[in-house]
């Protein structure tokens, strides 16, 4: 999958944040770039005397201190104005996983369904999403920290033992996605993944009812 169309209404969100960061950082570099090559080049000498001295020059200290505090305030200002969003759960979410990290796999429960699906290394595990529909994903870890990552989301959210973290996902594109622990937790973290199928609503509640059967 292309990791610029992300899969989720909440990655599309998060994308947006980081193009601002990319283009700021962009013009930023680029004027240091620039006061670091131009003036040896513009205004370089052939001889030892030196240019005119002088020990303060207030409104340039002034500007080299309130603009990058502007700067870094602005940042600040779309960041949070963008988690907003991501970070909001919506009342009645379409579907409610509990996801457990362990060493060194993953179990998606599905409660209202009386679904259970659970993987090892060898074999990784496959968590539904309804197309076009929030879940409400509680997430918990059953020994040490973990990270849910689905790299194509633009999404990574840590498992904490003792704590659930609970979020919402909203599925924009179908397809099967890569999921993987993004917090190294021990020998086989390389080995803890899980893939993410994206279904329209008609085969999602199909896979709940051939998973109710037991299948796999």
């Amino acid at each position: 999958m292309n990791a610029f169309v992300p899969g989720t209404a909440q990655g599309g969100i998060l994308l947006a944040d980081w193009q601002v960061f990319i283009v700021v950082a962009a013009i930023i570099g680029a004027i240091v770039v620039a006061l670091i090559v131009l003036p040896p080049i513009l205004w370089r000498r052939r001889d030892d005397a030196l240019p005119p001295q002088f020990k303060k020059n207030t409104p340039l200290e002034i500007g080299y201190t309130v603009v990058p505090l502007l700067i870094v305030a602005v940042l600040f200002w779309v960041t949070l104005k963008n988690e907003w969003p991501v970070e909001a759960q919506v009342p009645k979410p379409y579907a409610v996983v509990h996801v457990t990290a362990f060493r060194w796999s993953w179990r998606f429960d599905y409660p209202a369904d009386g679904v259970s699906v659970s993987g090892t290394p060898q074999r990784p595990p496959e968590l539904a999403l309804a197309l076009g529909e929030p879940t409400r994903i509680e997430l918990v870890s059953a020994d040490v920290n973990h990270a849910f990552w689905v790299p194509a989301f633009l999404f990574k959210r840590d498992a904490i033992p003792g704590f659930t973290n609970s979020f919402d996902l909203t599925p924009v594109r179908a397809g099967v996605y890569r999921g993987e622990c993004g917090e190294f937790c021990g020998i086989d973290h390389a080995g803890m993944t899980f893939q993410v199928r994206v279904l329209p609503p008609a085969a999602y509640r199909a896979w709940i009812a051939q998973h109710k059967k037991g299948g796999e």
